[in-house]
C-alpha cells in the first residue's frame, strides 16, 4: 500500500465507470489498465458497467472522456496514458495540457475525471509505476470510485 493514501473498503457496485487510455506507449499503458479494472472489480463495480474506449495518444485524452461524458451517463472517468521525457520539451507543454484540461472538464462536468496520466523521465521509470505492486493504475481505479461516491 502507498504511504500517502489509505483507503477505506469501497461499494462500487452500483457505480459507471468510463475508461479512456492511449495507444502510445500502448505496453505501460495496457499494465495502467489491467491494473485500473482490477481495482474497480476489487471495489465491487460490475463488469459491464466499465465502459472502455481507446485513443492515439495521451493529448486526445480529454476530448474523448468528454464526448462519453456526454454520451453516457456515467459516475467517473479515468484517463490513462503515458507521456515519457524525450530530447526536446515536448513532454512539458503535452503534460500541462493534458493535465490542465482533465482538471477543466471534471470542473465543468461535476463529475470526477482522473488523471490516471503518468509522467516520467524514462522508460525505465514509467515501467517501475505501471506493474506489480506499484501500478499507478491500480491506485488511480480506486480514487474514480471514491471521488465517484462521495
Amino acid at each position: 500500500m502507498s504511504k500517502g493514501i489509505s483507503l477505506k473498503k469501497q461499494d462500487g457496485s452500483k457505480l459507471k465507470i468510463g475508461v479512456v487510455k492511449a495507444r502510445w506507449n500502448h505496453g505501460i499503458v495496457e499494465d495502467l489498465f489491467i491494473g485500473c479494472t482490477q481495482a474497480l472489480l476489487d471495489s465491487g463495480v460490475k463488469q459491464k458497467n466499465i465502459v472502455t474506449l481507446e485513443v492515439p495518444g495521451s493529448f486526445e485524452l480529454p476530448f474523448v472522456a468528454k464526448q462519453l461524458l456526454k454520451k453516457k451517463k456515467l459516475d467517473a472517468v479515468i484517463c490513462l496514458g503515458v507521456i515519457i521525457k524525450g530530447g526536446t520539451t515536448h513532454d512539458e507543454y503535452l503534460s500541462e495540457a493534458v493535465s490542465g484540461a482533465i482538471m477543466q472538464l471534471g470542473l465543468e462536468t461535476g463529475v470526477p475525471v482522473i488523471f490516471g496520466v503518468l509522467t516520467s523521465l524514462t522508460e525505465e521509470q514509467a515501467i517501475a509505476r505501471s506493474t506489480g505492486v506499484n501500478n499507478h493504475g491500480y491506485w488511480w481505479g480506486k480514487n474514480a470510485v471514491e471521488m465517484a461516491l462521495l
